[in-house]
C-alpha cells in the first residue's frame, strides 16, 4: 500500500519534488542528532552552568519566532524573477556553514560568543527552509491536485517524524563513540544532499518588470549598429560620419539606459507596495479580536510557565549519570507517544471543546511536573522505582499531553485564517508559539539562575520545580479568551493542511 501510496504521489507532483520535502523535513527531524551533541559542548567542554546553557539555547532559536519575516520577504521580492529556488539555496547554505565551521575550527567552537551566533545563524537556515518549503508546498496542491494536499502534508509528518526517531537513536550513540565535532561534520551532509537537491527545482523566473521590454529593441539596435559599421568598411572611418554614427549610438544608449533605470525604479516601487500591502493585510487580520484573543491565551500559556528542560537535562546527566544513548532512546519514546497521542486527539476528543481539552492538557502538565519533583526529591526510592523508568515514562506522557495542546492551536489557526493571507498568518501564529516557548525558556534559564542552580549544586531544583508545577495551573484563568464552542469539527480546514515546524 505504501508503494501503491507514493507511486500515485510521485504521478501527481514528481518524484523529484516528492524527494526534496521528503530530504527536508527528515533534516528539520534529525536536527536532534546534531543539537544533543551541542548540548553536551556547552556541559562538558565549555563548562556552562544550566541556566547559561538554556539562555543560550534560547537565544539561538529566536530565529523561528520571526518566520512570517521570511514568508513576506519571498514573496514579495524575487531574486531573478524567482520567489522560491533562490530563497532555498541561501536557507540551505546558511543551515550548512556553521556546522562546518564548528565541525573544523576548535577555536570557534570553545568561544561562546562565536557559539551562539553561529548557532543562531544555523537556525536562521533553517527556519527559512522551512517557511520556502511550506510555500513550495501550498502553491503544489492549487487547483486541480488539492485533494492531494492531505497526502503531500502526511508525508511531511511522517518525514520529519522518522528523522526524529532516527536523530535521537543515533545521536545518543554518536556522542558514546565520536568526538562532538565528528557530529557536527557528520550532520553537514543533509544540508549538503540538500543544496545539491535544489538543482532539481523547476521554477519559471519573471524580469525585472520594465526591463523585459526592452530586450528585443536593445538586441535589433546594437545588431543594426554592428551590420552598419562593417558595411561601411574603410568608409566608416571617415571622420564626419564616424562622429555621426558614434553621436547616433550614443543617444540610443542613453535612452536604453534610463529605460533600464526606469525599470528597475518600477521593480523597486512593486516589491515595497508589495510588501507594505503584505505588512497591511496581515497585521489588519490579526488585530481582530476574534483572532488576537486565542493567540493572546497561547503565548500566555507558554511564557507564564518557566521552561526548565535544559536544568534537567544537567540534573539527569550529573546527578543521575544517565548516559546519552539512553537519553536519545528516552525521546524516541517521546516522538511515538506523540504519534499515540494525535491519535488518541483525532480517535476520541475532537469532538470534545477546546476549552475543556486545554484545561486537561495543563493539568496534564502539571501532574508531569510531580513526576519531576519525585524524582529530583529522591521519593522515587523509597518505592524501589529506578530512575530511569522515571524518566522514560515522563518523556513519554510529557510529549503526549503537549501534542493534545498542539492540536487545538493547529485547528484554532486553521479556522480562524482569513481567505487569501492563509499562508502567512499561520506562519505569524506559529511564531507567536514559538516565541512564547523562546520568553518560557528565558524565564527557566532567569530562574534558575536566580535560584543558584548549578552543575554541581541541585539543591534548589526542587522550589524551581514547585513554581513550574503552580505555573502550569495560571493560563487556566485565561481560558476565557478561547472561543467558548469552538471544537476540533468547527472548521472545515484541517490541521494537516498547514505544514508543521521545529521549534
Amino acid at each position: 500500500m505504501a508503494i501503491v501510496w507514493m507511486r500515485r504521489m510521485g504521478g501527481v507532483f514528481g518524484a523529484s519534488f516528492l524527494w526534496l520535502v521528503s530530504l527536508i523535513y527528515f533534516t528539520q527531524g534529525f536536527r536532534s542528532f546534531v543539537w544533543t551533541a551541542v548540548s553536551y559542548q556547552m556541559k562538558d567542554i565549555l563548562k556552562l552552568s544550566p541556566s547559561v546553557s538554556q539562555f543560550i539555547l534560547s537565544a539561538a532559536f529566536f530565529p523561528w519566532s520571526i518566520k512570517p519575516v521570511y514568508g513576506i520577504i519571498s514573496d514579495c521580492i524575487p531574486i531573478y524573477g524567482c520567489k522560491r529556488k533562490p530563497y532555498l539555496v541561501i536557507a540551505t547554505v546558511l543551515s550548512l556553514f556553521p556546522w562546518l565551521v564548528l565541525g573544523m575550527t576548535s577555536s570557534l567552537r570553545s568561544s561562546l560568543n562565536f557559539l551562539t551566533a553561529l548557532l543562531t545563524l544555523q537556525n536562521l537556515g533553517s527556519a527559512m527552509a522551512d517557511v520556502v518549503i511550506d510555500a513550495m508546498i501550498a502553491e503544489a496542491v492549487r487547483s486541480e491536485r488539492a485533494e492531494f494536499a492531505g497526502d503531500l502534508q502526511s508525508l511531511s509528518w511522517l518525514m520529519m517524524a522518522v528523522g526524529g526517531i532516527c536523530g535521537n537513536l543515533l545521536g545518543g550513540y554518536a556522542l558514546s563513540s565520536l568526538q562532538v565535532y565528528s557530529i557536527f561534520l557528520l550532520f553537514s551532509i543533509l544540508p549538503s544532499i540538500q543544496l545539491l537537491s535544489c538543482i532539481l527545482i523547476k521554477e519559471v523566473s519573471s524580469e525585472i518588470p520594465g526591463i523585459e521590454e526592452q530586450k528585443p529593441k536593445n538586441h535589433g539596435q546594437w545588431k543594426l549598429y554592428s551590420s552598419s559599421k562593417n558595411s561601411l568598411g574603410n568608409a566608416s572611418k571617415t571622420g564626419p560620419l564616424r562622429r555621426r554614427n558614434r553621436g547616433r549610438n550614443h543617444g540610443q544608449n542613453q535612452i536604453i539606459s534610463q529605460e533600464n533605470v526606469n525599470g528597475k525604479e518600477s521593480f523597486y516601487l512593486r516589491c515595497y507596495e508589495s510588501l507594505r500591502s503584505a505588512i497591511y493585510s496581515l497585521f489588519h487580520a490579526f488585530k481582530k479580536p476574534l483572532i488576537l484573543r486565542p493567540m493572546a491565551w497561547f503565548f500566555l500559556s507558554h511564557v507564564t510557565v518557566p521552561n526548565l528542560s535544559t536544568v534537567m537535562f544537567y540534573y539527569q546527566t550529573e546527578v543521575l549519570h544517565l548516559e546519552p544513548s539512553f537519553l536519545g532512546a528516552s525521546r524516541v519514546i517521546g516522538w511515538l507517544s506523540l504519534m499515540v497521542g494525535t491519535y488518541i486527539y483525532n480517535r476520541y476528543l475532537k469532538r470534545m471543546k477546546l476549552r475543556r481539552i486545554l484545561m486537561l492538557a495543563h493539568i496534564g502538565l502539571g501532574v508531569i511536573n510531580l513526576v519531576d519533583i519525585v524524582l529530583v526529591s529522591r521519593l522515587n526510592a523509597w518505592f524501589s522505582i529506578e530512575d530511569k523508568y522515571m524518566v522514560l515514562g515522563g518523556s513519554a506522557v510529557a510529549d503526549a499531553i503537549n501534542q493534545f495542546k498542539l492540536m487545538p492551536f493547529l485547528i484554532l489557526s486553521g479556522q480562524l485564517c482569513p481567505p487569501g493571507i492563509e499562508g502567512t498568518l499561520f506562519a505569524l501564529f506559529m511564531s507567536i508559539n514559538n516565541l512564547g516557548s523562546t520568553v518560557s525558556s528565558f524565564y527557566g534559564a532567569a530562574l534558575a539562575s536566580a535560584l543558584h542552580i548549578s552543575s554541581n549544586s541541585f539543591d534548589n531544583l526542587p522550589y524551581g520545580l514547585f513554581i513550574q508545577l503552580f505555573s502550569a495551573f495560571v493560563p487556566l484563568g485565561f481560558l476565557f479568551l478561547i472561543p467558548k464552542e469552538a471544537t476540533g469539527l468547527a472548521s472545515e480546514k484541517s490541521p494537516a493542511e498547514h505544514s508543521p515546524t521545529s521549534s
